[in-house]
């Protein structure tokens, strides 16, 4: 009977030969990645400036009329900046036409490409509030291209500034507000440091040796070489700018998972008397393919993100979709070579081993095996309850009460209400028409319900090449499904009528893209549960679990997006936490990709463990003892996993924008969810409740899915 170190120098797999073959090359391993190394960090400190910023909807009439007013004027289609001029307190805005005219036409000197609507070239007293000192005026400016300061738009404000002294100038907006005022941008360096660290403690804890390094090392070196791949992406495709940040934080908390997995069972091996040659190849047979095929889970749920037809989000599910796939690629080629270099000496001092089953999860998970169904009742309860707010939730823009709660942006918005401004005059609507006709629409449309003001600037500021650009300022801000009422007044209003070519702005954005993206939400969702479904039958040689594991993820989707219901639309703690009051709505790109991430990610853990027990059940246990031993040997590892991205998403948190915050929280909210409910609670149950029928694959799915008969003998 050969050792268990003799047995296991044999590899019985692909993942096995490779490992082999890393050892075998491991100076050549080494030199490649480090290279790649070098290169990432070039390609880091260049790719920011070639993100894109677009969030385009070909194809939506929305879009389309804005891109037929950025046409004609360079500008415009999307929400204005507003600049709001108070006079000093003898003054009356009536007064000082003059004075606003000379210093707007300074202000489009200095910037030729914004487009200005005013009090004085559109005769309109709504621009004025009702203690007749201040006014503001719409400007209408270049997209930016970046996180600083929008060039036409600072030249202006300053020439107009200028031909103004005695005047306070300032400006305001959705994008003003969102940022409180603010052009600094989020740090990717900053949030990932900080990721970092806590993700250092994390294994410090887990492992009590140096070897605590080596998947941060993992991590770093694939976080760098996604970014590289990323750069040349940038050359084929454009890359939404959200996508960094999803590389740095998801990378780094991917990457340490997937090298904690490996490692652990490394260190198992070596505890059970393997050799450190054998202990790697043996690793990468077990938990190599766990990480495998967890790879191939969250690259597949952000795969689904191209179904749908809008640029941005199918560039952050390529974009995305390289972040496990690199990650993958790194933990099984260099992560074997390093733990076969120097492995052994960083696995010092040896405080804690993996010789045996964690003693806390093997009794829990005895107890949730002695009562099942209570296990299931009670984490299906806990489920419903954090599901339930989904019901109502509401996608679209962030609200502007909470945005920014300081600043000038804040403070010049409350001001302009509080003068008798709508709230609407931060979300206008812009519709194309041909001058001709301009007087007649312009004078129908002020009599249409939720329209406060119409408006049609006089010169080349309203009209061009035989088209005119009418203003419309809506009652209330229209950003969200609940908002926006006075924008389907006023399409109602102009649809079929001669001359209109179209209406653009934030609220018809806001509902070309719920068409373009949820209408579509279906395929998406039938598209990804049928690969998930494939992949998943396919590794645990068994269509029960591949199905409960569908539809435990999509449970605890609706569970996570209950909460962010909760927390964020209708504000229980976001006040106290963010600082920031109920949101209104969540944002109308954040669901969407919470989803495509999370369908992937969650489903890690479900791989972990049920690739365990599915390898204690091949031993000969029965299904209770292999769920008892499984979980007993990936309890720890799953948590600490969980804990590690979870700190990565507090970091993305930090974040400056309402909405990248939105995501983070939502983030981190469904892998604790999912580590813990669902996978700590709920599947052990179900599994022990199933019993022999978890293991049950039909002949022709088998072959179907080339699953070999020697290994389908086992599961029956």
């Amino acid at each position: 009977m050969p050792s268990n170190s003799q047995a296991n120098d044999v590899p019985r797999s692909a993942l096995g030969r490779l490992a082999s073959w890393v050892i075998t090359h491991r100076r050549r391993v080494l030199l490649v990645w480090a290279v790649l190394f070098l290169f990432g960090g070039y390609a880091s400190s260049q790719l920011t400036s070639r993100l894109s910023y677009d969030f385009s909807l070909p194809g939506q009439p929305a879009y389309e009329t804005g891109l037929k007013i950025r046409h004609l004027w360079g500008n415009g289609g999307d929400p204005p900046t507003v600049l709001v001029v108070t006079v000093p307190q003898d003054s009356h805005v009536s007064a000082a036409d003059a004075q606003l005219a000379a210093a707007f036409a300074a202000g489009q000197r200095a910037a030729p490409q914004v487009r200005v609507a005013d009090v004085v070239n559109t005769g309109d007293l709504s621009f004025v509030t009702s203690d007749g000192r201040t006014t503001y005026a719409f400007l209408f400016v270049p997209p930016n291209t970046g996180f600083g300061p929008n060039r036409e738009l600072a030249a202006f404000q300053a020439a107009a500034t200028a031909a103004l002294p005695r005047d306070h100038v300032g400006i305001t907006g959705i994008e003003a507000l969102s940022s409180g005022g603010s052009s600094r941008g989020p740090s990717v360096l900053i949030e990932t440091v900080f990721a970092g660290l806590g993700a250092l403690a994390v294994l410090a804890f887990v492992f009590a040796s140096v070897l605590a390094l080596m998947p941060l090392l993992i991590a770093i070196v694939s976080i760098l070489s996604t970014f590289l791949v990323l750069l040349g992406l940038t050359y084929v495709t454009p890359v939404s700018f959200i996508v960094q940040f999803l590389v740095a934080l998801v990378g780094l908390g991917v990457a340490i998972d997937y090298s904690l997995l490996v490692v652990t069972r490394w260190r198992e091996e070596r505890a059970r008397g393997s050799s450190n040659e054998a202990a790697v190849v043996t690793a990468m047979e077990t938990a190599g393919r766990a990480v495998l095929i967890s790879g191939l889970t969250v690259a597949i749920g952000l795969l689904s993100l191209l179904v749908l037809p809008v640029p941005f989000l199918r560039s952050v599910g390529i974009g995305g979709m390289l972040i496990p796939l690199i990650s993958v690629a790194v933990v099984l080629t260099l992560l074997p070579a390093l733990l076969v270099r120097v492995g052994p000496r960083m696995d010092w001092p040896r405080i804690r081993t993996e010789a045996s089953a964690s003693k806390g999860w093997t009794r829990w998970t005895a107890m949730v095996s002695r009562h099942p169904w209570r296990g299931a009742v009670t984490a299906i309860l806990l489920l419903c309850v954090a599901a339930f707010p989904v019901l109502h939730i509401r996608v679209g823009q962030t609200s502007a009460q909470a945005e920014a709660q300081r600043g000038s942006a804040h403070a010049l918005y409350a001001q302009l209400q509080a003068g008798g401004v709508a709230a609407g005059v931060i979300t206008p609507l812009e519709i194309l028409v041909e001058s001709s006709r301009a007087a007649a629409v312009t004078s129908s449309l002020r009599s249409v319900a939720g329209v406060d003001t119409v408006a049609l600037p006089t010169g080349t500021n309203g009209t061009r090449s035989g088209l005119s650009d009418v203003i419309v300022v809506p009652t209330i801000e229209s950003v969200n499904s609940a908002t926006l009422g006075p924008v389907r007044s006023v399409e109602h209003a102009v649809a079929g009528r001669a001359g209109v070519l179209g209406v653009a702005g934030e609220g018809p954005g806001q509902q070309a893209f719920t068409s373009a993206v949820y209408g579509n939400a279906p395929l998406m969702l039938l598209v990804l549960a049928v690969l998930m479904f494939l992949l998943l039958a396919r590794a645990f040689r068994s269509m029960i679990l591949a199905i409960k594991a569908v539809i435990l993820n999509i449970v605890s989707l609706a569970a996570t997006f209950g909460i962010l219901t909760w927390f964020w639309q209708d504000g229980h703690g976001s006040s106290g936490l963010f600082g920031i009051p109920a949101t209104g709505a969540i944002t109308f790109w954040v669901p969407i990709s919470v989803f495509a991430f999370l369908f992937g990610l969650s489903m890690d853990y479900e791989v972990f463990i049920l690739s365990r027990v599915r390898e204690e059940y091949d031993k000969g246990r029965d299904t209770k003892q292999a769920v008892i031993e499984g979980l007993g040997r990936t309890g720890r590892l799953v948590t600490s996993a969980a804990l590690i991205l979870f700190l990565a998403f507090v970091s993305l948190a930090s974040a400056p924008i309402t909405d990248i915050k939105i995501m983070a929280t939502g983030l981190g909210v469904g892998i604790l969810i999912d580590a813990t409910v669902i996978r700590a609670l709920l599947v052990p149950s179900m599994v022990v409740l199933f019993g022999r029928l978890n293991w049950w694959l039909p002949r022709p799915l088998a072959r179907a899915l080339f699953v070999r008969s020697e290994a389908l003998a086992t599961s029956t």
